[in-house]
């Protein structure tokens, strides 16, 4: 999940990101985004509708070339009990024009491990940057730690108390953060950034001390970062998290995780079988809204994007109608498109950002890298949101995944132009390698992107074609299922296939894959 420049424009029109940046075809040449604080229009909060005349994204799936199951009305999903995932509560206060927020926060961590634990591994994303992260204070059942290290992203409390299996712990946390400018540049040299604040906009993410996997007989699961691509894997939680401002006259509008609700001075949101939780802010931000199937699906965009935003609803509304039909339901009650300030795309659970540089291209038509990347991130709600992966070590699990999920989009909702996807989205690049590499062993940024992301796609279109579309879509709501909540591996989904097929595709696996699965 969470992949990511501020290049000359030349590589920027270059440049699509599905996650991670990708190169478009051709050279375009237009006007660098407005960074100029304007007057900031009149907010349309989510669950307003639409703006009068704008026809509201259709609740029922439009006929089309793949037929699908008739889509769930609500999100079903049985929830996971509270008492099995770790649970965060956090209370922020937030100096908006300072860029600061001094944060109380509480984990409560049950050892579903199996093992005793001795300590405690927790991701700090924030403490990569200098000068960013100060942490306060830090307790663990009450009682303050004193053997803890942290250094770069890593966090390790020592336990005076081992951890029993079956046995909670509660750590307390007092930290400030000082948000830090976003620089970006090219994803073949320096890691793409999204946290932190750009002129118009405030980006919470990766932003609070996470507790990482633990793999019984192997321990904590945090990878180094690397240049390009992702590193976290997310273990499900729960969140619940207050956010108050020390000027409350002036808010900026919030696109969040989870369902918000008013409070003084702030919000209070709850995200629940969640990977993580992410805001974006911004006094200059507009939304619109729909209601698909329960869910309030809300685009947030700038003033001048007025036609790119309600193209982005609508595509997410369509891919939330396409991918709950084939995979099962979205979890959640809301989803957030928000239109980044900067050049980069990302998915977190239940809220996703499309470049600027996409709106700035956008020509009216669903032939658009905003329209396609749109539904990629969308079906990261499944493959990274329900079924998780370790994104660092086996990436194609979810990127080949989301990929092919476009050319379902537009077989769905738009089958005239699935050869014209083919040729733009993958064909051009005339990608080669095989696909079940690690993020670091690809050695750049477009053999990553062409093996994982485009090597990918072909792959699940020639598995398709090889066990039938029956057998291939009831493998892949079956996987959805079996592997909700939990971290996948290529193993689990190679086991469920066979469940489905009993056809060979050993010559597919050998064209695709280095080591057989």
């Amino acid at each position: 999940m969470r992949k990511m420049f501020l290049l000359s424009f030349f590589f920027i029109l270059f440049s699509i990101t599905a996650c991670n940046s990708l190169p478009l075809p051709g050279v375009v040449t237009v006007a660098p985004p407005g960074l100029t604080r304007v007057a900031a229009p009149t907010p349309i909060q989510p669950g307003s509708p639409l703006p009068e005349n704008t026809p509201a994204p259709e609740a029922t799936l439009p006929a089309a070339g793949l037929s699908l199951p008739k889509p769930p009305t609500a999100p079903t999903v049985t929830p996971i009990p509270d008492d099995i995932l770790p649970r965060y509560v956090i209370a922020a206060s937030m100096d908006y024009d300072a860029k600061t927020l001094d944060v109380q926060q509480q984990i409560d961590y049950p050892n579903t491990s199996g093992e005793k634990l001795d300590e405690i591994v927790l991701a700090v994303q924030p403490n990569h940057l200098q000068d960013v992260f100060e942490l306060k204070s830090l307790n663990a059942d009450g009682a303050p730690v004193a053997d803890y290290n942290l250094a770069g992203q890593k966090l390790t409390v020592k336990l005076t108390v081992p951890l029993e299996k079956g046995k909670t712990l509660r750590l307390e946390f007092s930290y400030r953060l000082m948000l830090p400018q976003i620089e970006q540049g090219d994803p073949n040299v320096i890691r793409p950034q999204i946290f932190g604040v750009t002129t118009r906009q405030v980006n919470l993410t990766d932003w609070y001390p996470m507790i990482v996997p633990y793999r019984p007989g192997s321990g904590w699961i945090l990878h180094e970062p690397w240049y390009y691509g992702e590193h976290l894997v997310y273990p499900l939680a729960n969140f619940d998290v207050t956010l108050r401002f020390t000027d409350p006259s002036n808010l900026p509008l919030i696109a969040a995780s989870g369902e918000a609700e008013a409070i003084e001075g702030g919000w209070h949101f709850v995200l629940e079988n969640g990977r993580d939780f992410a805001l974006a802010m911004g006094r200059q931000l507009i939304s619109t809204s729909a209601e698909v199937q329960g869910v309030t699906v809300t685009s947030y965009y700038y003033s001048g994007s007025a036609n790119a935003g309600q193209a982005v609803l609508e595509a997410t509304v369509k891919a939330l109608q396409t991918y709950s039909a084939l995979f099962g339901p979205y979890p959640h009650k809301t989803l957030a498109a928000v239109q980044g300030d900067f050049n980069d795309g990302m998915e977190f659970d239940g809220l996703y950002y499309l470049p600027n540089s996409f709106y700035n291209l956008y020509d009216g038509t669903h032939k658009s890298y905003l329209v396609m990347v749109a539904a990629h991130e969308t079906c990261h709600q499944w493959w990274f949101g329900r079924v998780a992966s370790d994104q660092s070590a086996q990436p194609w699990l979810d990127e080949a995944l989301a990929t092919y999920c476009e050319k379902l989009f537009y077989e769905k909702n738009y089958p005239e132009e699935v050869s014209w996807w083919w040729d733009y989205r993958v064909n051009f690049y005339q990608p080669v390698g095989k696909i079940d590499g690690t993020v670091a062993s690809y050695g750049g940024f477009t053999p990553y992107t062409n093996a994982t992301y485009r090597q990918g796609a072909r792959f699940m279109e020639e598995l398709r074609q090889a066990i039938g579309d029956e057998a291939f879509f009831s493998f892949l709501k079956d996987y959805a299922s079996q592997m909700d909540g939990k971290i996948a591996t290529s193993d689990d989904f190679f086991r469920l296939l066979r469940e489905h097929t009993q056809i060979d595709i050993s010559g597919l696996t050998t064209k695709y894959f280095q080591k057989t699965p």
